[in-house]
């Protein structure tokens, strides 16, 4: 409990800063450029091991780097959430009500870049950046704000921090790309099951697939699970309290009534699937299919 007290104290204090970069410092590490110019690289190259197939083992370059890139993932949604709160500190003051209309980080700092300091939002155009039902509301309330423009000095690090954002934002989504594209050869019969991007979360929030593997199914249930709903998910779904797994095709495509089942048997069985893949016991993925299949039969039953 102190914890998230001293959590929340550190948040309020970074909130209090004025520059930018004492407060967002991920992109200037060097891990953080060493990872991304070899997630670039790799990605402009394809994987070596399409042409072998042949899975990528714990002891392979390629396997650390996924590694690596599963703990830069977090790192960079967590330093986005910092910048949000860079840029939500600052806006306030020019539009106080947004932060509660719009939740989502990148779309809240879209806004706010396309905005600026108008303050008749019928001149700004907000098609393509927000449902049309939120654009409404984002508008009228604009209209009734008691918000003013913010000085020049003040805009120009908010739209700063925006771009940062974007640039982020952006990096996640090469990390993702990279680490999704390499799981056949990685994890294989955890792909068949989950699909290459639910495996690719599992394993990195998991700390890898020696970990993943060791974990009791109860708690691969859990991954990825958020402590509160957010504005757009599914109430019915949250209260299964799963987390990744939800993201599965055979999740999705479950009636209502089963899905609870179905949760269960996916994280059962992508456990078996994440040992067969930790011990390299099936290259070719057909353990994962089979397993599939079961779940299959086991719901329609």
């Amino acid at each position: 409990m102190e914890e998230d007290v001293d959590g929340e104290l550190a948040d309020i204090e970074t909130l209090n800063y004025d520059d930018l970069d004492s407060v967002s410092k991920l992109q200037r590490t060097q891990r953080y450029i060493n990872i991304m110019q070899k997630v670039e690289e790799a990605l402009e190259k394809g994987s070596e091991n399409s042409d072998k197939g042949t899975m990528v083992l714990e002891d392979d370059p390629e396997y650390q780097l996924i590694v690596d890139c599963n703990a830069l993932s977090v790192d960079i949604e967590n330093e986005i959430i910092i910048i949000h709160n860079f840029i939500r500190d600052k806006y306030r003051l020019k539009f106080p009500e947004l932060e509660s209309l719009v939740h989502h980080p990148i779309d809240y700092a879209r806004v706010v870049k396309k905005i600026g300091n108008e303050m008749d939002l019928t001149l700004v155009d907000l098609e393509g950046l927000l449902p049309s039902a939120i654009i409404m509301v984002v508008s009228v309330t604009a209209s009734t704000t008691n918000g003013k423009p913010l000085p020049e000095d003040v805009l120009q690090k908010t739209i700063e921090a925006c771009d940062r954002a974007f640039t982020l934002d952006l990096s996640k989504k090469k990390v993702l790309d990279f680490v999704e594209s390499r799981m056949g050869y990685i994890a294989p019969n955890l792909s068949a099951i989950v699909g290459s991007a639910v495996a690719a979360k599992l394993m990195g929030i998991a700390g890898g697939l020696s970990s993943l593997a060791k974990m009791p199914a109860c708690n691969v249930q859990l991954l990825g699970a958020k402590r509160k709903n957010l504005a757009g998910f599914s109430k019915a779904a949250s209260q299964y309290r799963i987390g990744y797994l939800e993201q599965t095709e055979m999740f999705q495509t479950t009636p209502p009534s089963l899905k609870t089942r179905a949760c269960r048997l996916l994280a059962a069985k992508s456990t078996l699937a994440a040992r067969v893949d930790s011990t390299r016991g099936d290259p070719t993925g057909k353990t994962g299919r089979s397993l599939l299949e079961e779940i299959r039969k086991k719901i329609e039953k």
